[in-house]
């Protein structure tokens, strides 16, 4: 039976699922922002797949009368890899490569899965978690604190994300402490599945980086275009359309090309999103209701040792 920790402000519950219950979320504000986010939980979380982080999944933030995150997908299984909301986190595998088909491989903030044929790894493959791990939960007015600790037999480790408010500002900060005998050597991005003002994606978005753009940009086909550092849509997205950039090249090795602004001039509404690590890779990704800038950063922990990042979103209006 899988163990979780629910903590509520100054109260601590020792929790075991056992029946069909209602989502667990929590919301917060600091009179400026308020967010609702959901919790981890493997018998009734609104995210169970095995792709991205369980923590700190955002299904609702409001700044001024703007709305940032929402369903932007029309099916919803809790299993499902991309079945989920706001700005999530993936970690490259651990360990898949060296295990035989039916052995395990981890992926933190999630657990330890299963491997299921010999092909390589691909996110959006429906992998079996084998152990969830421990998830501890703190929640306070303005901020919710994750805990995932996991004990495997070759990477175990103890991985914190707190989602605060302050000012204008929603800022997640992470550390990821190395517990087990084996280098953590990954990588993990930022998914940001914007759905502004629940607006349809066209005409008026803008997404704006501090470089100029470099890559392919033939995956934006007739709905954007890239000028110097901005992309900006032509046409309007439809329901089975998407445009990308694969592969974003022109950035350097400094924290200061992790800043990424998106805006919906039609509405009036935007955001910022800096990081204090430089990019490994950026892609990005659009669809109907959503805009997505996938910033990666490279993550490499010794044994004993800790490895922490913060990510700032800084949200505004035109």
């Amino acid at each position: 039976m899988n163990k979780a920790f629910l903590t509520a402000t100054l109260l601590v519950i020792w929790y075991v699922p056992t029946r069909a219950q209602e989502v667990p979320k929590a919301k917060i504000s600091n009179g400026t922002i308020s967010a609702e986010i959901y919790l981890p939980d493997a018998v009734n979380g609104y995210y169970r797949g095995a792709r991205f982080d369980w923590s700190g999944v955002v299904s609702q933030l409001n700044y001024k009368g703007h709305s940032y995150f929402g369903q932007w997908f029309e099916k919803y299984d809790p299993f499902l890899h991309d079945a989920i909301t706001g700005p999530v986190e993936a970690f490259d595998p651990l360990g898949y490569d060296q295990a035989k088909v039916g052995q395990t491989f981890v992926k933190v903030g999630i657990g330890v899965l299963e491997r299921l044929d010999t092909a390589p790894y691909h996110f959006s493959k429906p992998y079996k978690i084998v152990d969830h791990g421990i998830w501890s939960i703190k929640h306070s007015a303005d901020k919710v604190e994750f805990v995932h600790d996991l004990v495997s037999e070759e990477y175990s480790y103890s991985y914190k994300k707190v989602v605060r408010l302050s000012g204008n500002k929603m800022i997640i900060d992470h550390t990821l402490t190395n517990k087990g005998g084996q280098v953590i050597d990954t990588q993990v991005f930022d998914h940001n599945f914007f759905v502004i003002d629940n607006a349809t994606v066209g005409p008026g978005f803008l997404i704006r980086f501090p470089f100029e753009v470099e890559g392919d940009a033939s995956g934006l086909g007739d709905f954007a275009e890239v000028s110097s550092g901005e992309v900006s849509y032509t046409g309007v997205l439809g329901k089975n359309d998407h445009a990308r950039l694969r592969s974003i090249g022109g950035y350097g090795g400094s924290a200061s090309d992790y800043d990424i602004a998106i805006e919906n001039r039609n509405t009036g509404a935007g955001v910022r999103i800096t990081c204090d690590r430089p990019l490994s890779r950026l892609i990005f990704w659009s669809a109907m209701k959503t805009v997505c800038p996938e910033p990666y950063i490279s993550v490499k922990v010794a044994e004993s040792e800790s490895f922490s990042w913060t990510i700032t979103y800084d949200y505004y209006t035109l």
